[in-house]
């Protein structure tokens, strides 16, 4: 278990620090790695619906501006996305 690691000593980030408490890492570190797999998440799913404009043609042939509705919703779905990571009750609920 944790507390019988010898050595460890994880390095501080954001406003965490645990020079006292080594093991708590595992709890705020799994609130910043499910917000990174989120972040990850949303913009690969996003970049996805952009290159489904077409069957027969990839992203790099076919315009984004073709489907403006798509644009919309994309920037709707990030927008939303944001405010989920920013609304600290949002966040909570989240747990981001």
């Amino acid at each position: 278990t944790c507390p019988e690691w010898k050595g460890f000593r994880p390095k501080p980030f954001l406003d965490f620090n645990f020079a006292t408490e080594p093991c708590s890492y595992f709890v705020a570190g799994k609130i910043k790695a499910s917000t990174l797999s989120l972040t990850v998440l949303v913009v690969i799913e996003m970049l996805n619906a952009f290159n489904a404009l077409s069957e027969d043609g990839s992203l790099v042939k076919m315009p984004p501006c073709a489907n403006p509705w798509l644009i919309l919703a994309c920037m709707g779905s990030m927008l939303v996305h944001a405010i989920i990571l920013y609304v600290p009750f949002l966040a909570k609920i989240f747990a981001v």
